[in-house]
């Protein structure tokens, strides 16, 4: 192909993905100056493509530029958005025979994979993986070469197969190279324990979905039969759900007053607000964990009873992960994926962005890693317990002194 040729080709591709954008804002005088700046951009583009061909000291795969140049175009913007090639966009969108996994939420972050929560029981917790756990690769595949969309994908298959990964953890000098085989992997149901001769109800879920909301919703019902006159809430390491369950467990504990919000350029602002038929408990005290692994629906949840001055929260900063996303096909076949709107807490700040800060900051005490350097592969071996649940502990002592 003629050098010319190439850098059209690579200068179409790139204006595929940006009229998506010209797309997608406003119509007026500021939609217009939009417009003319990003085709100013494609213009500044068009040239650097054309000294890359022309100038750089080998001649360059163009494909691989052209990819490059827009995954970093996606990713600029924010971790959940993605670009797909027409073969991955292939792959994204194909039945892999059910939807069978090794158990664990990833985000990204700082360029790769990262661990953002465990699921109880599921090979990646046989595996100790923990939160925070970076994956440098799937199979022989780099994650920092990958959409967040495409890795996700990646990790599921058929029940039974096989998923090796290689895991970057903290104060190891190498990574580690894991071989877990992937299941249909079920949440334990909700946990529930009592504390304090009964006072204290802790509930304890690990997805925010359907069944496990209406779980707590029976085990709220039935504080006063159960003499239950306090609630601790433990939402560390629940990052998988459904906003719209979120939204009714927050309901269950709040009289009245705003849960979130959901806006976008796009997308008219929506205002969740209590229902107050739907409420269950108004008035007993109420405490929330949190930590690094509390995403998504979760931090909903806590951002609504914090905000609406319904709960103390306790434990870390939660990971910020709260938006809605569309998938656009492109003229070529592939695809992007695009943050349309995010979501709110009651008192306007973004979950994505800003996340949430509890105001009893407790560090969690997940044990160090073996210091043992060794590049030798070694059984997963079960993850230590942990003898102090300080974060727990801290909760627990807030709700004691709490009337109820």
């Amino acid at each position: 192909m003629p050098k010319i040729s190439k850098i059209m080709l690579l200068v179409v591709s790139v204006v595929l993905v940006l009229t998506v954008f010209l797309g997608m804002n406003s119509s007026g005088v500021s939609a217009a100056s939009d417009q003319d700046g990003a085709y100013n951009q494609i213009n500044v583009y068009s040239e650097v493509l054309r000294h890359i061909q022309t100038d750089y000291v080998v001649d360059p795969n163009i494909p691989s530029v052209t990819n490059g140049a827009m995954r970093g175009l996606l990713e600029s913007l924010d971790a959940d958005s993605s670009y797909l090639t027409p073969e991955e966009y292939k792959i994204y969108k194909a039945d892999k025979g059910g939807k069978a996994q090794v158990g664990i939420n990833v985000s990204k972050r700082f360029g790769y994979a990262t661990v953002v929560s465990v699921v109880p029981g599921s090979p990646a917790d046989k595996a100790n993986l923990n939160d925070g756990d970076i994956i440098e690769a799937i199979g022989v595949q780099d994650t920092r070469d990958l959409s967040l969309a495409m890795i996700r994908r990646l990790l599921e298959g058929q029940s039974g197969s096989e998923l090796t990964i290689s895991v970057v953890r903290p104060q190891k000098a190498t990574p580690d190279k894991l071989t877990m085989t992937r299941t249909v992997v079920a949440y334990p149901a909700v946990s529930e324990t009592m504390y304090e001769n009964s006072s204290i109800l802790y509930l304890k879920p690990d997805v925010m979905d359907h069944e496990q909301v209406q779980q707590i919703e029976q085990k709220l019902k039935g504080m006063q039969k159960n003499g239950n006159k306090k609630i601790l809430l433990d939402l560390r390491d629940v990052a998988a759900g459904d906003m719209t369950d979120a939204i009714r467990l927050a309901n269950f504990l709040l009289p009245s007053g705003t849960i979130a919000s959901l806006e976008g350029q796009k997308v008219e602002k929506q205002t969740f607000t209590v229902d107050p038929s739907k409420t269950i408990n108004a008035t007993a005290p109420v405490v929330v964990l949190v930590n690094r692994g509390t995403a998504g629906p979760a931090e909903l949840v806590a951002a609504a009873l914090l905000d609406n001055k319904r709960a103390e929260l306790v434990g870390e900063r939660t990971f910020g992960e709260g938006a809605q996303q569309k998938t656009f096909e492109l003229p070529d076949g592939g695809a992007v994926i695009l943050t349309i709107a995010k979501y709110e807490s009651p008192s306007g700040k973004k979950l994505q962005d800003d996340a949430v800060v509890p105001g009893v900051l407790v560090a969690s005490n997940i044990p160090d890693e073996d210091e043992d350097e060794t590049t030798e592969i070694k059984p997963a071996v079960p993850k230590p317990a942990v003898t102090v649940d300080e974060q727990l502990t801290k909760a627990l002592d807030l709700l004691k002194k709490k009337a109820a």
